[in-house]
């Protein structure tokens, strides 16, 4: 008989070698941001996807079914910094990808950069920095737990997909030039790629791409829960005379095919190929503390912008991103091993129903020509003041009053904020609501949604007068679609962790964007980020 200090101690082996061992942090956390995702998808296209992709991330890990944005606007830069920053832009500053700047009088961009150089390429592309982020990142919090330790890498196709995740800290940040079809950076991170970049570079993926069609990836008769392949109210992308299937960038100008690319699922493939490399060559995961790679996936919104989410493309391109998600889940698996990492996904905004499919469904939608709406405003400011000047830029659905106008005609700001608030309101019912900063400044963000507009609103960089649309009024947009709104297709996400310290379970109480960063700081023991007001969401 064997004694019973050999039967326990054999089990204690039998279950070592089974079952994957917990470490006391984890090697690697990885950061996946779709851009352009709504949560429905994973429903509606559920049906194409395999078991190691998206279904492996719901199945194994802790999947938030109703997660939303607690602010406006929904847009890029917003998004990304909300999600690493664990606030909103009336803290954290990202007001939208792009913004009047009062001092400078002209607008700017949220990475901003003038300082420094390119790197990787000679032309402006590489000019960019976090520099206009106001608060820390769980990046910088990371890098400051660590004493500088940690290695954090950021990759994305978009320039502010790949500076705002890494924060102010981060090691390198890489992102696409459309001139050259070339990941580069920045100064503020080195002076000079790093070798294994330089090797990317040599399997020309991005020629070998654009001699390449995009293909569906299934029979046309698979794709029946899509719009017809061929609509009026998609964009014709690729000079094809059509907007259906299968896609050639073969009629495209040549020095805009790299630009075209990224409006492929090739697009995210480079992202992917790049982030494996970036795995492998910066030995992530190897560390004595926890390293951090937040990847973005950007074709997606392209995508969506020129077709809409109820096309072909799109359903085309999440059969194929689910591919593409669960060959990195198999890199990370082999790289850092199972159980070692720990891993979000999320995206930085959804995406409104095109108006032409909408109609189709006796479903109200709009588009709302913004050239006429300024052109009223400006005659609404001479005919009321005899100055059209008193409008200093009109940009994110916002107005910027010119103060000194209003006090060199001893006029009160509050009274003519009002003024403007109450036209829109009379002569616009494409308009839901307006409110004046005067109303604004009286209260402060909070994590709920009660005011999206409060909680999108820094009292630094936004205008004097804001507004919301009605549901399903689009600007500017007659084919494709866009985002921007308060509307729970424009606010409605994935928030799915999975990995190390994760529970398997699905989760349908209200949780926000805000939530992810200090879940992320909870779970590992580190502070959240300064300016955070969200929390953790991981029991």
């Amino acid at each position: 008989m064997i004694p019973i200090k050999k039967i326990s101690l054999l089990i204690l082996i039998i279950s070592f070698l089974m079952f994957p061992q917990k470490t006391e942090h984890p090697k690697l956390i990885v950061g996946i941001v779709i851009d352009q995702m709504r949560y429905d998808y994973l429903i509606k296209f559920n049906r194409y996807f395999g078991h190691d992709g998206f279904n492996k991330l719901t199945n194994n890990g802790s999947d938030f079914t109703h997660a939303h944005f607690n602010y406006v606007p929904t847009f890029t830069a917003p998004g990304h910094s909300s999600i690493y920053t664990g606030t909103t832009p009336f803290y954290h500053g990202i007001i939208a990808n792009d913004w009047f700047d009062r001092i400078k009088n002209h607008m700017v961009s949220s990475v901003a950069g003038d300082s420094f150089q390119s790197v990787g390429i000679q032309s402006d592309e590489g000019k960019r920095s976090p520099n206009n982020l106001l608060a820390t990142t769980i990046t910088d919090q990371l890098k400051i737990a660590t004493n500088g330790k940690a290695k954090v890498v950021s990759i994305s196709l978009k320039d502010r997909a790949a500076i705002l995740p890494g924060g102010h800290s981060a090691d390198e940040a890489f992102w696409y030039s459309n001139k050259s079809g070339n990941f580069i950076s920045s100064t503020y991170y080195m002076n000079k790629l790093p070798d294994w970049v330089k090797d990317f570079y040599q399997r020309k993926l991005p020629d070998s791409f654009i001699s390449q069609d995009w293909d569906l990836s299934l029979p046309d008769s698979d794709y029946q829960i899509s719009s017809p392949d061929e609509t009026k109210y998609e964009s014709d992308v690729f000079n094809e005379g059509r907007t259906s299937f299968p896609h050639s960038l073969k009629n495209v100008d040549s020095n805009l095919k790299y630009s075209a690319l990224i409006k492929t699922p090739f697009g995210n493939q480079l992202v992917l190929e790049f982030a494996k490399a970036a795995i492998v060559n910066e030995n992530l995961g190897k560390n004595s503390v926890p390293d951090f790679l937040a990847v973005s996936f950007s074709s997606t919104d392209y995508i969506g912008h020129e077709y809409g989410p109820n096309s072909f493309e799109i359903e085309d391109t999440y059969i194929k991103l689910d591919k593409q998600i669960a060959e990195l889940l198999s890199v990370l698996d082999k790289q850092i091993g199972k159980g070692n990492y720990l891993l979000f996904l999320t995206a930085d905004h959804g995406i409104m129903e095109s108006p032409g499919y909408l109609e189709k469904l006796k479903i109200n939608g709009e588009n709302f020509d913004t050239k006429i709406f300024y052109d009223s405003l400006k005659s609404f400011a001479l005919k009321n003041y005899n100055d059209e000047n008193i409008i200093k830029n009109y940009s994110n659905q916002q107005i910027f009053l010119n103060h000194e106008i209003v006090k060199n005609k001893n006029l009160n700001l509050v009274k003519v904020e009002k003024n403007f608030s109450d036209y829109f309101m009379n002569h616009f019912p494409q308009i839901s609501l307006v409110l004046t900063r005067n109303e604004l400044q009286k209260e402060i963000a909070e994590r709920n949604s009660n005011n999206l507009i409060l909680n999108g609103f820094n009292f630094k960089r936004s205008g004097d007068i804001v507004f919301e649309f009605e549901p399903n009024i689009i600007p500017d947009h007659k084919k494709g679609s866009t985002h921007g709104s308060t509307y729970n297709y424009d606010t409605h996400i994935p928030i799915i962790f999975y990995g190390w310290h994760i529970p398997r379970q699905k989760v349908n109480t209200p949780v926000y964007i805000v939530d992810i960063a200090p879940t992320i700081a909870n779970l590992i023991g580190i502070t959240e980020p300064n300016a955070c007001i969200g929390i953790p969401i991981i029991k």
